[in-house]
């Protein structure tokens, strides 16, 4: 989740806005979404309204991710060169993959073993001797690695920088986009189902995340995205509205006529092409409110954005154990969702702020 520049405000405002919907996405799961999490309520019981959220979320938040990394990657490459560009991805990724996968992969687990009758500290300790570890969300962080390798190999075969866009896509062209997307995911899906990990990376979203990788890679030098227009954003939050109406009319009449996570069916089609044709009008449309609406700053989005990266790395034991002491509280699901939701991103985001007055972790957070 790299850094924007300082006068790029609106653009760390949305990277807050992305690392509390991370965050609530979580949650969500814990409470009848849908999506795989360390610890859940109540397994048994889903809620189609948290289904809905969680669909609509997944669909553009970590594919705005990528597109954000994909706008600094040029510009970073161009200042530092290949090798230090490298070493700098290494060292700002690399040890918070590190960190998650050796620390707080344990720990997220034996909290959650806990929420299930298990001694938190035994527990933790069994799982260093199971060597029970994996990256959890910082499975971003090893995704961006894979990229930036890409992108050093992509220049280094190259005399001269590609032909960079010199003006936003046209409509016809993202409608393009968006089918090829939605095909390449199917495909995917045909040997990867969404669900399945390969490596720790759900294979089923990749299309679309190097899609807009790659966007924001050739939009970058002309600083394309700032220039989001409503006109533009228009036509694709119309078609967002449609695709948000669609699903959950998917959901009910073919619900029980096979999964939508992949294989050959209506449903896996539909589903895959749905994920895209959902996240252009959302992503558009954020970039164009952020930056005409909130491209102000203040000491307090300062300091928010300057903790997300370390809330999106800290945020799922302070989820788990948060969801955990509730467990037994007779409060409908819904309700516990309401609280554990906010406080997990209020206590994310303030223990990322106490790690950032610990020395070195600013070079790191």
């Amino acid at each position: 989740m790299p850094s924007a520049p300082a006068r790029n405000l609106y653009l760390d405002h949305l990277r807050v806005l992305l690392t509390v919907l991370v965050i609530l996405h979580h949650a969500v799961i814990v409470y009848g979404g849908s999506g795989g999490w360390y610890w859940k309520q109540d397994p048994e019981t889903p809620s189609r309204l948290l289904l809905l959220f969680n669909a609509v979320n997944q669909s553009y938040f970590m594919g705005f991710f990528f597109l954000l990394a994909g706008y600094f990657t040029p510009r970073s490459f161009d200042r530092k060169g290949a090798g230090p560009y490298l070493a700098d991805r290494f060292f700002r990724l690399g040890l918070p993959l590190a960190a998650y996968f050796f620390i707080l992969s344990p720990l997220t687990i034996a909290l959650a073993h806990s929420g299930r009758g298990r001694q938190f500290w035994p527990d933790w300790g069994q799982r260093y001797l199971e060597r029970d570890f994996e990256p959890g969300p910082l499975w971003f962080a090893e995704a961006l690695l894979i990229l930036a390798l890409a992108y050093v190999a992509w220049r280094a075969g190259r005399k001269a920088p590609a032909a960079d866009l010199t003006q936003l896509p046209s409509n016809r062209t993202l409608l393009l986009a968006a089918l090829a997307t939605g095909a390449a995911s199917f495909l995917v899906r045909l040997a990867v189902p969404v669900g399945v990990n390969v490596a720790w990376l759900q294979l089923g979203y990749f299309p679309a995340y190097v899609v807009l990788f790659a966007t924001g890679c050739l939009v970058a030098r002309h600083q394309l995205l700032e220039n989001v227009t409503f006109a533009q954003a228009r036509p694709w939050a119309i078609t967002t509205a449609v695709m948000f109406v669609l699903l959950p009319v998917m959901l009910v009449t073919r619900g029980g006529q096979g999964t939508f996570s992949g294989g050959w069916s209506v449903n896996a089609a539909f589903y895959a092409f749905w994920d895209p044709l959902m996240a252009w009008g959302i992503i558009l449309t954020l970039l164009w409110f952020f930056r005409t609406r909130l491209a102000g700053g203040n000491r307090l989005t300062a300091a928010l954005a300057r903790q997300a990266f370390g809330a999106f790395i800290v945020h799922p034991p302070v989820l788990v154990g948060l969801s955990v002491l509730l467990r037994n509280s007779t409060l409908p699901q819904f309700q516990k969702l309401l609280l554990v939701g906010p406080a997990a991103c209020i206590g994310a985001f303030a223990l990322s702020g106490l790690l950032l007055l610990v020395p070195g972790f600013k070079k790191v957070l």
